[in-house]
């Protein structure tokens, strides 16, 4: 068994370990608040508008919706990874790895793949095995949606000149604090409606000037819009998961702590037993 001295250092060291947990823990929870907010408030009027624009294009000549909706033979795919700057996380960035791994072995086997990394846990990563061009960690700091717009202007422009065939954005979505669901999502070209009969859009709208114009218009702000919802929606995510692993790091502290505080008192309870016996037999032997 430890001596006193190392059980006590331990339990030092042990409770130290809680009030960092503890304080991060707090302070994710304050931040999630605010980023759960904006990400819930975001997403009806982002799914909306890309339903909207995903009709109209529907129903346009295929050279109508624009350059962004140009469909290629795909040659070169550009990935576009949201991971965090920070770790403590739990699982937050090695599932988006993960999933980067197994998207490019799933689908993109005989394909030319980039990396544009946001993020620096997910650069530190990726760059060590896969083909990483660009990285924008900064976003972060000034998470704006005109700051994320400019990072979209330049994919839309990769794509456009023809860089790339297609453009994908892999990140976690936010389902709650406990749970982020990583998620690949079509950037450009624009992905085309699914099932259904498109062209009843007509009845349901008045173009004003003309649905190529409104369309040529919004395509930009739409995918400027998916940009950033996917961004907030990785914020969300990452300080959820921090939250989650920083209150079971704290409980898995509290635990080993009681754990080390109950040996030590049997420890010192021992020791004490230990000196009134010898106590004790000193006193006997000096009776007889």
């Amino acid at each position: 068994m430890a001596n006193l001295k190392e059980i006590r250092n331990r339990i030092t060291s042990i409770k130290s370990t809680m009030q960092i947990t503890s304080a991060m823990k707090m302070v994710s929870a304050a931040k999630l608040k605010k980023a759960q907010d904006a990400i819930v408030a975001m997403r009806p009027y982002s799914s909306k508008l890309t339903e909207l624009l995903q009709n109209l294009s529907a129903t346009l000549d295929s050279d109508a919706g624009g350059a962004y909706s140009e469909q290629r033979e795909v040659s070169k795919v550009l990935l576009v990874v949201v991971t965090s700057n920070r770790g403590l996380c739990g699982g937050f960035n090695s599932s988006i790895t993960k999933e980067v791994v197994k998207t490019i072995k799933e689908k993109y086997v005989n394909t030319s793949v980039e990396i544009f990394s946001i993020g620096k846990k997910g650069a530190d990563v990726l760059s060590k095995g896969h083909n990483l061009v660009a990285t924008r960690n900064d976003l972060y700091d000034d998470l704006t949606f005109d700051n994320t717009a400019a990072v979209a202007e330049k994919l839309m422009g990769m794509y456009v000149d023809g860089t790339y065939d297609r453009i994908e954005i892999i990140y976690n979505q936010f389902k709650n604090a406990a749970t982020q669901i990583p998620q690949v999502e079509q950037f450009l070209p624009i992905k085309p409606i699914e099932g259904g009969d498109a062209t009843a859009v007509n009845s349901d709208y008045i173009f004003e000037p003309s649905k190529v114009e409104i369309v040529e218009a919004l395509i930009p702000k739409s995918l400027k819009t998916q940009l950033y919802k996917a961004l907030r929606d990785s914020f969300a995510s990452e300080h959820g998961a921090r939250m989650t692993a920083m209150h079971k790091a704290t409980d898995n502290a509290t635990e080993l702590r009681d754990e080390l505080l109950l040996t030590y008192n049997k420890a010192r309870q021992a020791a004490i037993t230990n000196e009134i016996l010898e106590i004790v037999g000193g006193a006997e032997a000096l009776n007889n």
